[in-house]
């Protein structure tokens, strides 16, 4: 089967509108996804992403600050899908499994999806897709079967299914490199509804000019980081409240960053020559060791599960 026949077969004349086959991260990637949102976007559009908010995202689609550079997680996540893809293949025989292209919505065409794989019927048409994920732990991932995946990727998901008009997504996750699990997320038109709403809305407060305000998301504080060019040896004045909030936040840090120096030290206290601290069987961190001294305290929850 050639991907010709592929991308007509799957994108029927009443059905979402094949935009092309793209490399993720290429040029030619983001620019069919310049004017629209995807599914790797309506997180952050709905602020649920960990790698980026809407701010940030925001000045993205505006050319202001420069796409996402490719991290380690990024590329190891590429680099495995195939062999996720593979494997799920593998274990569902019953199931064509094939590669699939990048989409538009049928008559909404900023609403894009470039999912990892298709699952087609005899007649060629698309009834399910397939997210190949790779993570470093089972933090924010339930019991395999049932659709406890991390939010952003249930996001991700959805958008999927509503711009495909279809109803399942098959989730394959591998974590840790050697733990293999498969999930299931089913369309929800009232979730898909909220998304649609807040995709238009971003995509008003785009037209019309209105900056997202500033918040406490990494992302954030990176894109304001990157828009000034160059330096001016001059002063500014700002206003008292905020030099108040900049100060108070400032206390509160270093008050924080002290609780957390001693709650870890208590914490590895009661650990002792143990690897991870359980309360009410659910894993708190995990000790790592070198030369036979801990080396580290690895925190389960990660900073920012959804937001």
């Amino acid at each position: 089967m050639t991907t010709t026949a592929l991308a007509g077969a799957s994108a029927p004349a009443a059905g979402p509108t094949v935009l092309g086959w793209f490399e993720p991260g290429t040029p030619e990637w983001h620019a069919a996804r310049a004017n629209g949102i995807g599914g790797s976007e309506i997180a952050a559009v709905l602020g649920l992403s960990p790698y980026e908010s809407r701010f940030s995202l925001w000045h993205r689609k505006k050319g202001l600050v420069a796409p996402v550079e490719e991290t380690a997680v990024m590329y190891w996540g590429k680099v495995h899908e195939p062999q996720i893809c593979a494997e799920f293949a593998k274990r569902h025989p019953e199931w064509d499994v094939r590669p699939s292209p990048t989409y538009a919505a049928a008559g909404r065409p900023e609403e894009i999806a470039n999912p990892d794989r298709l699952i087609l019927d005899e007649e060629w048409r698309t009834v399910a897709i397939v997210e190949a994920k790779t993570s470093r732990d089972d933090e924010g991932w339930g019991e395999e079967g049932t659709d406890q995946i991390p939010v952003y990727y249930r996001a991700q998901c959805l958008w999927y299914l509503m711009v495909l008009g279809v109803t399942t997504c098959h989730v394959a996750v591998l974590i840790a490199g050697a733990d293999y699990r498969e999930y299931v997320v089913t369309y929800d038109p009232a979730e898909a509804e909220l998304m649609r709403a807040a995709a238009a809305d971003f995509q008003r407060a785009l037209a019309a000019d209105e900056r997202p305000a500033i918040d406490g998301h990494p992302a954030t504080y990176a894109a304001v980081r990157e828009m000034p060019d160059g330096l001016d040896d001059v002063d500014i004045e700002i206003p008292t409240a905020l030099r108040d909030r900049f100060h108070q936040a400032q206390d509160a840090a270093w008050a924080a960053e002290d609780e957390l120096t001693a709650c870890k030290g208590e914490l590895l206290d009661h650990i002792g020559t143990g690897r991870r601290a359980m309360c009410e069987r659910v894993r708190v961190a995990t000790r790592t060791v070198r030369d036979g001294a801990t080396y580290q305290l690895l925190p389960a929850r990660t900073r920012r599960t959804a937001r």
